[in-house]
Order: C-alpha cells, then structure tokens, then sequence
C-alpha cells in the first residue's frame, strides 16, 4: 500500500512537471486582440444565471438556464468578446447545472474567449485536478479559455494550471469588494501593499500570453498604479455598470498597446429586462457603442 501511494505521488508529479496539450485550444492573445478590434469591443458577459431572476417564461423550458444563457448569448454574441459563466450558479444546481454550464460552453462562439469564474486555490494535485476540470474537454466535457484563481496559498497553487498550453490564469490582484482592504491593502514592512507583491511576483511565473490580473473597476485611484505593475497583462475587468465603476475611467487609465482590457458586466445585461432579444441588445449595445469611442481615444497600437 506505501509502495502504491509513492507510485501515485510520482505520477502527479510527472503530471505537474509537462505541459499538458490541448488539441481543442479556443483562443490565444492574438485572437482575442483581433476579436476586440473587429468588434471594436472589449466586453466580458457574465453569465451569472440565477433561476429565480430569470424571466418566467423560461421557466416553462425542459433547461430553463440554458435556455436563458442561450437567448443571451444571440442577443450579445455581436458586441461580446468574452462571456464568464460564474460557475458558483451552476454547482448551487447540482449535476443539472452542469449540464446547463456544458450546454452553455458548447453554444458559445468559438471565437469568443470563455472564463471558468470558479476563483479556484488548492495547491498540488487538487489544483491539477480543477484545471483538468475546466481545461481538458476529454476529461470533463468543458474547454474554458481561462479560469480565475486565488492566489494566496502561492506558486504552487497556481502552476498546474499554467501546464495546459493556450490557457490562460485570471489571477486575483485588487477587487472591488469592501473586504478587499482586509488584506489586498495591507502593507509589508517596505510598505509594499499586498497586492502589487502578488502582481509582481506572479509576472515570473508566467508571461503576459498566459497570465491576466482581476482588477476591480470601482478601485480608480489604482488604475494607474496596477497598469504601471503589469504593462503588458491582460485585465479582467468587474464593477462597471450596477456596482457603479466608470467605463471612461477604465479605459483612459488601463488600456495598453494591445487594449489589455476585458470589462465584465453581468447584472446590468442579463438581467435588464424581461426578454433578453431586446433588453439585454440593448445593455450590450450601449456599451460596446462607449467601448468604441473609448477605443478611439485611448487605444494606441
């Protein structure tokens, strides 16, 4: 039995120690880059689908959150880069949600880059087993893009999912939660904040093609500071819209050469109204018309 535990830990370590290939790999840097310029639109969908705020006629359907995450999908699929199913709405649902969330992933454009909102954090082979869960479509059924993870138990953490090539770590660095200042703020001794140690230590463990940063929006005074941490990093974006951060802002403080930036809203599309061919255009619309204009004034190639 020892004998067969070491072989066991031998073999995750083999797993840990190789990139892992994916042959069904959905989107890279330069892709998304093209996507946003094509769309002139740097807008993320969450798709934070809640059973009991979908419009009733929904309901009435044999998967009522794929049905609704469909509607919304045709209704956003023009003005979205990315969509983020926040994966905490679907395992509230047991083995149905799953199969919604995999109806989901299956019916979204594959050239529109998907986050796995799952804010994982475990270290070894747990955390190899979470990324082989939204990663490998040959294991799980699912093939995320990306997925957000929570940097605090360190590297180890956060490696094996940098071993599947052409994915991508959405780390946790400044939130816009009010709880953010319990640690996110707090300082070291040579009063370096806790989260610009986490953003300049995570940039040596993976480049800027496979590493992006979750930057809240209503954190404006940050803005600039975060973009002068991570020039070239992708930011994913939350807190435009319903929590009250500015689009403007955003955009003139934290875009880089290569735009850098995915803006999420959730609430404030899908939930804008009762029928989301209308209602959540609209939303999305609205937005990718400001994205537009901000793309002129800020994004310098």
């Amino acid at each position: 039995m020892a004998r067969k535990a070491f072989n066991l830990r031998q073999n995750y370590r083999y797993l840990l120690s190789k990139p892992i290939p994916i042959s069904q790999f959905r989107m890279n840097s330069q892709q998304l880059v093209n996507q946003i310029e094509r769309k002139r639109s740097f807008l993320c969908v969450g798709l934070d689908t809640d059973p009991r705020l979908i419009p009733s006629k929904f309901k009435q359907e044999a998967d009522p959150v794929f049905a609704f995450n469909q509607a919304v999908i045709d209704a956003t699929a023009d003005y979205a880069v990315a969509y983020k199913p926040n994966i905490a709405f679907y395992e509230a649902l047991g083995p149905k949600g799953w199969e919604s969330l995999q109806k989901t992933m299956e019916y979204i454009p594959s050239d529109v880059f998907t986050i796995a909102d799952a804010k994982r954090g475990d270290i070894g082979n747990t955390a190899y087993m979470y990324a082989q869960t939204f990663f490998d479509p040959a294991s799980s059924g699912l093939n995320f893009d990306s997925i957000t993870v929570a940097p605090y138990m360190g590297h180890d953490s956060v490696e094996p999912f940098l071993r599947f090539e052409d994915k991508w770590v959405i780390l946790l660095a400044l939130t816009s939660n009010p709880g953010s200042h319990d640690f996110q703020m707090t300082k070291s001794e040579d009063y370096t904040p806790l989260y610009e140690r986490v953003m300049r230590l995570a940039q040596t463990w993976a480049s800027p093609e496979e590493l992006m940063f979750v930057i809240g929006a209503t954190r404006v005074d940050f803005l600039q500071k975060v973009r002068e941490i991570a020039p070239d990093n992708f930011f994913l974006v939350p807190g435009v819209g319903a929590q009250g951060g500015s689009l403007e802002d955003v955009s003139r403080y934290a875009m880089n050469s290569r735009v850098g930036l995915l803006v999420n809203s959730s609430r404030g599309i899908i939930y804008a109204g009762d029928n989301p061919a209308v209602d959540a255009k609209r939303e999305a619309h609205k937005l990718q018309e400001e994205m537009s204009m901000y793309l002129d004034a800020y994004y310098i190639k």
